[in-house]
């Protein structure tokens, strides 16, 4: 039996064995994590070598029936932990109840970063994130401050995580092979509890900072504050120019300013 990859499910299903260990040799275990949950398993590829440590306990999570009963056919060992379910929407507390668990996976391209902004809504439950991205994607996540890809994505991430590049795979390893090349990247849990701000507003200004990348952050300031006088270093900065760091005391001034 093989599975039919599905282009409404951005099916791309790797076949190059030494590329999946690869990646699977990839994750860490971060902070003693030893729960893999692999998000769109397929038939497996990347499935095969993170069952090679028998120190991790692997979970395989599919929305697609087909590959569940291909997985629930080759995988005896994962009997009990195939789940089929919409990571997007399932109740990952059914699985894990308050234990945490690192989240793995070749990621469908056209959801791949609601994949992160679900794993951002259990930041405190996963500590590292490690998976495969469209390459363009995947810089952009990874992006410092100072470049044209560093965005909205890259400083929302990297408040709570911190992320490497690992390397990129071409298009001829993938059956059918995508029209870009992917990039691998890990994301593991920094030592922010939280923010010292509102985490509403610090998005907000985040958002509201770079849907106007091209202007200075006074022109952004004055749709989060309106007329109030507001006077602060970065305002003749541009958005791509500010750290987490930056946007958390960027936050914290317009909170003083919400307050009078």
């Amino acid at each position: 039996m093989t599975v039919k990859a599905k282009k409404h499910l951005g099916q791309h299903f790797l076949i190059d064995k030494n590329v999946s260990k690869r990646i699977a040799d990839q994750f860490q275990a971060h902070r003693g994590c030893t729960k893999v949950l692999e998000i769109g398993p397929g038939m497996g590829a990347l499935t095969t070598f993170l069952l090679e440590n028998k120190d991790h306990q692997v979970w395989a999570m599919d929305v697609d029936s087909e590959s569940i009963v291909y997985l629930n056919e080759h995988f005896p060992a994962l009997k009990g932990r195939i789940i089929e379910a919409d990571f997007l929407k399932d109740n990952l507390a059914l699985h894990f109840g308050t234990e945490p668990f690192a989240v793995v996976g070749n990621f469908p391209y056209n959801i791949s970063s609601q994949i992160l902004f679900r794993c951002l809504e259990y930041r405190n439950q996963i500590p590292e994130i490690m998976g495969m991205f469209q390459r363009e994607v995947a810089w952009r996540i990874a992006e410092k401050p100072g470049s044209k890809a560093y965005g909205i994505i890259s400083v929302l991430l990297q408040a709570f995580y911190d992320i490497e590049y690992c390397f990129t795979v071409d298009e001829h390893v993938f059956d059918p092979p995508p029209k870009v090349k992917s990039g691998v990247i890990r994301l593991t849990r920094n030592d922010r509890d939280q923010l010292p701000c509102d985490e509403k507003r610090f998005i907000q200004v985040v958002k509201a900072c770079f849907n106007q990348r091209r202007k200075m952050i006074r022109n952004s300031v004055k749709a989060l504050i309106g007329d109030k006088p507001f006077e602060h270093e970065f305002l003749t900065k541009r958005p791509e120019q500010l750290s987490v760091d930056d946007f958390i005391n960027l936050t914290m001034a317009i909170e003083a300013v919400d307050k009078l």
